[in-house]
């Protein structure tokens, strides 16, 4: 019997202010997977050696360059590795899989952490393995081994997360050879016909409340930022009065966002950080001076605003005056010729989604 599905996977911000490495928030921005699974399907030419024919809509982010084998597209190569861990060698016949992905590439919105839930709730669904969401989060943390971004976009809401330590058979492997997947030569016959099965509940994680008159305005510059450059520029140790700043405010702020009504010097306040925008704000012209300049005082409804991620993507929190905000932003990005475009978001308190 032929059968169809669709997974959606919502966009994420990570850090949120004080909470580096550990606050994540589900937006609602989602990565789109329609997949038909049709045996009659299995003869057409199109389809590639795993079974699988996939294509991204026109308007997806990354159309023009994503990779479109299945062995090296994110989505589809973390899919192969959890059918692979439960001994299925490949896609059904005839699956075919289209992305619609409006989440922007390379921009602190979580586009990689999406793309990796994605694919393991496409191997999921298409291996019938049953598993719960919990048990998915292995399976991604063996890939993206920050749990901020994935904990949110799986389970949905505003998040806080960390990584238990893991035993030294554990260790061994914790992360996923690429010879897991990829075809002969580079991977061989036989390699990777059944990798080791993640270890169970790598990752822990709290939802916190959100008040829901929060919204979400995120204001993208029109360049990429790679997180590995973003992290390139932060210190190797932190003085113990920059660590207690930062605890100090995550403690009050992962409380203050439940609040109703919300109170903006409290926000505003508990959304400063000394841990990774200081030493970021060299990567984003215009970044130090927008940080400063727009408060609750200037702009009636806001309530705080950061970093999203690792950034260049600023994220807001505001309960009014939405338009006006990102427009102040972005005209201070335009002072300094960096382009941008804005989106007024909601915190998508489902996560992930099968239908």
């Amino acid at each position: 019997m032929p059968r169809s599905f669709i997974i959606k996977v919502p966009a994420s911000s990570a850090n949120i202010g004080p909470g580096y490495d550990v606050l994540g928030v589900a937006l609602s921005l989602y990565l789109e997977l329609h997949v038909t699974i049709d045996s009659k399907d299995a003869k057409e030419t199109n389809l590639d050696v795993n079974n699988c024919l996939l294509s991204y809509s026109r308007e997806s982010e990354g159309f023009s360059s994503v990779p479109l084998r299945s062995e090296e597209n994110l989505i589809t190569r973390t899919a192969l590795y959890v059918l692979r861990c439960n001994n299925v060698r490949s896609f059904p016949s005839g699956t075919k899989i289209r992305v619609h992905n409006p989440i922007p590439l390379g921009r602190g919105l979580g586009s990689s952490g999406a793309a990796v839930v994605a694919g393991v709730m496409l191997g999921n669904e298409v291996g019938k393995l049953r598993f719960s969401k919990q048990r998915m989060l292995d399976y991604c943390l063996m890939i993206e081994r920050h749990p901020d971004n994935i904990t949110a976009a799986m389970v949905g809401g505003f998040c806080g997360s960390f990584l238990r330590e893991l035993t030294p058979a554990e260790v061994e492997r914790r992360e996923i050879p690429l010879s897991e997947v990829l075809p002969e030569p580079s991977g061989g016959e036989d390699t990777g016909l059944v990798p080791p099965l993640p270890p169970t509940d790598i990752g822990h994680h709290v939802r916190y409340n959100w008040n829901p008159d929060i919204k979400c305005v995120a204001i993208i510059p029109d360049f990429e930022l790679s997180t590995a450059d973003s992290r390139g520029v932060l210190p190797k140790a932190y003085t113990t009065n920059d660590l207690i700043f930062n605890m100090q405010r995550l403690a009050v702020l992962t409380h203050a966002l439940t609040q109703s009504p919300p109170d903006p010097e409290l926000i505003y306040s508990a959304m400063q950080d000394r841990v990774h925008q200081p030493y970021r704000k060299i990567l984003i012209p215009g970044f130090a001076e927008i940080l400063s300049s727009i408060t609750p005082f200037t702009h009636p409804g806001f309530l705080g605003i950061c970093l999203s991620g690792a950034g260049p993507t600023i994220l807001a929190l505001a309960t009014d005056n939405f338009e006006d905000i990102a427009q102040e932003i972005v005209n201070r990005f335009t002072k300094v010729n960096v382009s941008c475009t804005w989106k007024l978001l909601e915190v998508a308190s489902e996560g992930s989604i099968l239908e």
